[in-house]
C-alpha cells in the first residue's frame, strides 16, 4: 500500500469530506490466480509468482486499494490447519478443508482432547509468516509497505472445524461447549495477527473477516458474537480495524459501533442507507456493488447503473469506499474493474 492510500483510509475512517470517492477491493486468491492466468498451486507456492501478481494488479488499477493489501492466504486454511485440519489443495481453485468435528454431539469429545494452536509452530500459519519475512524488503524496494493483517474471524473458523449446520446446532444443543470451542478460535485469532504483527514492520491496521456472524439472530448475537468480537478489536490499537460480514442479516448492524470497527464491508443485499441509519453513522461503510451479478456478469451500462444508485442513496462524501459487497469474485474481468473506476470518477 502507498503512503497516499494509507492516508485516504485514514481520512476515511476519520468521516473527513473526501475531494473524490475512494474505490477499494478486497483482492485474495479466489479472483488473483484466474485473472492473471496461472495456477492456484503457483500462486501459493512461488513467492515469486506471488509477488509479481500484486504487482501487476497494482499496474493495471493503480486507482483501487486493495484490501488488506499484500495478503499472503491459502483461502481459508491457515487459520483452521493449525488445528490439523485435512486441506486439499487444486490446481484451479482455493484449497478445500474436511471438518474434524463430524457432529455437533462430538464437540464435548473433541475439547477434551483439542490443544490451543500456536500461529509460530502449527500448520500453514508458520509458512504464511516466514513468506512475510521474505516478501516485505522487496515490497519496500517498489515504494510500498504492508499496513494491514487479517485473519478469518472465530466463528468462520469454527465453521470450518466442524461445518455451518453443525456449528448452529451446537449452539442450541450445547451452548457451553460451543462457547468454550469459540474462545479457543478466538484466541487462534488474536495469536495469529498477533503473529503476523510481530514479523511485520509497518502494521497499523486489522481486517477480520466473518461470515459466519451473519447466521445468527439478535438474542444469540449478543450472546454468543458480540462479545468474542469486541474483545478481539479492543485487543489492538490501531488506527483502521476492518470487519467484513457480507451475509444478508442486519440484526447485528446496530451493535457494530460498540466493537470499535471503523470500516464495515457489508452485502450488497442490504441498502446503504439503512446500513449507514443502523450504524448511527459511526463507521465508514465500504459497498456494496453487486460482486458476482454485476461486477462479474454485468455490462458496462450495468456498473454505471449500481454505482448510481449506491452513491445517489449515500449522497455525503463523508464514511464511504466504494466497494463490491463482498470479495473480488472469480471472474471479475478486467474491464468491468476499469468501469467500476471510470463510474465513480464520473459521478455527479
Amino acid at each position: 500500500m502507498t503512503e497516499r492510500q494509507w492516508q485516504i483510509l485514514l481520512d476515511c475512517v476519520k468521516l473527513k469530506e473526501m475531494r473524490e470517492i475512494p474505490i477499494a477491493l478486497i483482492v485474495d486468491s479466489p479472483w488473483i490466480p484466474g485473472f492473471l492466468g496461472i495456477s492456484h498451486t503457483e500462486f501459493y507456492a512461488i513467492p515469486e509468482v506471488w509477488l509479481s501478481s500484486y504487482f501487476e494488479i497494482k499496474r493495471r488499477f493503480p486507482e483501487v486499494i486493495l484490501i488488506p493489501d499484500f495478503w499472503i492466504e491459502y483461502g481459508m486454511a491457515q487459520e483452521p490447519s493449525g488445528f490439523g485440519t485435512k486441506i486439499i489443495f487444486s490446481r484451479n481453485s482455493t484449497p478445500s478443508i474436511e471438518p474434524i468435528i463430524q457432529s455437533a454431539d462430538d464437540l464435548k469429545d473433541f475439547l477434551k482432547r483439542v490443544k490451543q494452536p500456536n500461529p509460530k509452530t502449527d500448520g500453514l500459519m508458520p509458512l504464511v509468516l516466514e513468506l512475510y519475512r521474505y516478501a516485505e524488503p522487496k515490497i519496500k524496494e517498489r515504494g510500498e509497505k504492508i499496513k494491514i493483517v487479517a485473519s478469518r474471524g472465530p466463528f468462520a473458523v469454527a465453521s470450518h472445524l466442524m461445518g455451518v449446520s453443525e456449528l448452529l446446532v451446537a449452539v442450541k444443543l450445547y451452548p457451553e461447549e460451543m462457547k468454550k470451542l469459540i474462545d479457543i478460535t478466538k484466541k487462534l485469532v488474536i495469536d495469529w495477527l498477533e503473529s503476523q504483527i510481530e514479523v511485520l514492520e509497518d502494521i497499523e491496521g486489522i481486517l477480520v473477516l466473518d461470515d459466519i456472524v451473519g447466521f445468527f439472530s439478535e438474542k444469540d448475537y449478543l450472546e454468543f458474537v458480540h462479545p468474542v468480537l469486541k474483545e478481539i478489536f479492543s485487543h489492538f490499537n490501531f488506527p483502521i480495524k476492518i470487519f467484513h460480514n457480507d451475509t444478508d442479516n442486519p440484526v447485528s448492524y446496530r451493535y457494530l459501533p460498540d466493537l470499535g470497527i471503523n470500516i464495515f464491508n457489508f452485502t450488497y443485499c442490504q441498502d446503504i442507507k439503512t446500513v449507514q441509519d443502523l450504524t448511527k453513522g459511526k463507521i465508514c461503510l465500504m459497498g456494496n456493488v453487486p460482486p458476482l451479478d454485476v461486477l462479474v456478469n454485468g455490462s458496462e451500462k450495468d456498473i454505471k447503473k449500481s454505482v448510481e444508485e449506491i452513491l445517489k442513496k449515500f449522497p455525503s462524501r463523508r464514511g464511504i469506499i466504494l466497494s463490491a459487497g463482498g470479495g473480488t469474485s472469480p471472474g471479475t474481468p478486467e474491464r468491468n474493474i476499469k468501469a467500476l473506476i471510470e463510474a465513480v470518477e464520473n459521478f455527479g
